[in-house]
C-alpha cells in the first residue's frame, strides 16, 4: 500500500470514529449510525467534496450536522442516514453558492431553522427555496441570515 492510500485509510477510520462517537449523544433522540452507515456517509462526503471542488481539513462538517439536526422532529431512524447525506451535500453546494461569505455555523443554523420551520422537514423545499434564497442574498450583499427573518 502506498503512503497516500495508507493515509487516506487512516483518515477514513478517524472520520468514522468521530461520526460514530456522536451516537452517545444522538441515541437519546432515537438515532444511531452503524459502522456501515458511518462509512457510507464518509464516502458520500468525499464524493460531495470532489463534486463541489472543495478541500476540507479536520473532522469535516458531518459531526456538526449530526449535532445540529438530531433533535429535529422530522428526522427519525428510518430516514436518518439519507437525511444526513442530503444535508451534507447541500451544505457543500451552498457553501460554494454563497461564495464562502458565511461561516459553517451560520449556514448550519440557517439550514436547521428552515428545515424545522418553513420547510417542515422537506429537504427538497430546503434546497430549492430556503438555501437558494439564502445564497442569493449573501451573493448580493444582504449578509448572512438574520434571526428575525424566518424565511427569505
Amino acid at each position: 500500500m502506498d503512503d497516500r492510500k495508507w493515509l487516506q485509510a487512516a483518515n477514513d477510520g478517524f472520520q468514522i470514529t468521530r461520526v460514530k462517537a456522536a451516537n452517545d449523544y444522538t441515541k437519546k433522540f432515537g438515532l444511531t449510525l452503524t459502522d456501515e452507515e458511518a462509512a457510507l456517509l464518509i464516502r458520500e462526503r468525499k464524493d460531495a467534496l470532489k463534486e463541489q471542488e472543495r478541500v476540507e481539513f479536520g473532522e469535516g462538517i458531518l459531526p456538526k450536522l449530526i449535532f445540529a439536526f438530531c433533535d429535529s422532529p422530522y428526522i427519525y431512524q428510518d430516514n436518518y442516514v439519507d437525511t444526513l447525506g442530503r444535508l451534507q451535500d447541500m451544505f457543500y453546494l451552498y457553501k460554494n453558492e454563497s461564495l464562502d461569505q458565511t461561516t459553517d455555523d451560520e449556514l448550519i443554523e440557517f439550514m436547521k431553522g428552515q428545515f424545522d420551520g418553513p420547510c417542515q422537514g422537506s429537504l427538497d423545499h430546503l434546497e430549492d427555496t430556503g438555501l437558494e434564497a439564502f445564497a442569493r442574498g449573501v451573493r448580493f450583499g444582504a449578509g448572512p441570515y438574520e434571526e428575525e427573518d424566518d424565511e427569505f
